[in-house]
């Protein structure tokens, strides 16, 4: 059995702070072919769909479809603040690398 990803604190306060949950919104993260590295992540809000596996916690959700789900089993979406900016960031586990812009990764 896979395990799921995790949300940090820190996300989910992220999320409170924008207001995503007050406009019935989640943050999806979903995986999709293409990047530099033969995936890349796609990180932005949107409505929980149906089969959805749905991360709760501060009142704020994190959604992952079913079929990023295995790319991101044992991930940690996290957010963080740089010199260079703000985002969402994911530790993955399954990636054997990835490439400078932080969202393209391979398998």
């Amino acid at each position: 059995m896979q395990l799921p990803p995790k949300v940090t604190p820190r996300a989910f306060a992220r999320l409170a702070e924008i207001g995503a949950g007050e406009k019935g919104q989640a943050l999806r993260v979903a995986v999709e072919g293409g990047g530099c590295s033969g995936f890349q992540y796609d990180i932005r809000l949107d409505t929980p769909a149906e089969d959805d596996l749905i991360l709760e916690g501060e009142g704020q959700r994190v959604v992952v479809d079913s079929v990023s789900l295995p790319f991101l089993a044992g991930a940690v979406i996290d957010f963080t603040e740089e010199l260079i900016g703000a985002r969402f960031v994911i530790d993955n586990p399954n990636a054997t690398s990835s490439c400078g812009c932080g969202t393209s990764f391979s398998i």
